[in-house]
């Protein structure tokens, strides 16, 4: 079998669809990747636009895994960061050389795009190590803190800050 990486486009909702699918078993989340699919619309802007990068690896036309990852615009310079958001490979195609071939299809893209970095998160648990190891190889490893800041459903307030009075 050949292996085929592919940059999603507006047209592939079919492989869209076939990616989520894979997270879904690969995560062992199928609820959180399938419970409530966007529409067709919503993934069609999102897979139009240039803040998004959808990777499919392909095998006799199955999405066999992917990378679903953010292009983040700086303000410092004129230069971006890509966040690599997701990345998983079906438990059957594992250990193919198939997650490093999608970083290196990523790296081409983020160079053509003139991003400088790509950066990942990674948990400390043990169904996480593999990924661990696989970022280590491939890149080098910060320790650093991540925080969760929830987002309130309450209206805000239009008045600027500095016009409010206490």
């Amino acid at each position: 079998m050949t292996l085929e990486l592919r940059q999603l486009t507006a047209q592939d909702l079919e492989l869209m669809d076939g990616l989520l699918a894979a997270f879904g078993q690969a995560f062992e989340d199928p609820p959180t990747y399938a419970g409530r699919r966007p529409s067709d619309d919503y993934l069609r802007k999102l897979l139009a636009g240039d803040s998004f990068i959808a990777l499919a690896a392909l095998k006799d036309g199955a999405v066999v895994g992917g990378i679903a990852a953010y292009q983040l615009h700086k303000f410092e310079q004129e230069r971006s960061e890509i966040y690599l958001y997701d990345l998983a490979v079906r438990a059957a195609h594992r250990r193919q050389g198939i997650a490093t071939a999608l970083i290196q299809r990523l790296k081409a893209i983020a160079a053509a795009r003139g991003a400088y970095v790509i950066f990942v998160q990674a948990d400390t648990g043990p169904e996480d190590q593999p990924a661990i190891a696989l970022y280590t190889r491939l890149g080098v490893r910060e320790e650093v803190l991540h925080f969760d800041i929830a987002v309130d459903a309450a209206p805000v307030s239009p008045t600027p800050i500095a016009a409010r009075r206490p």
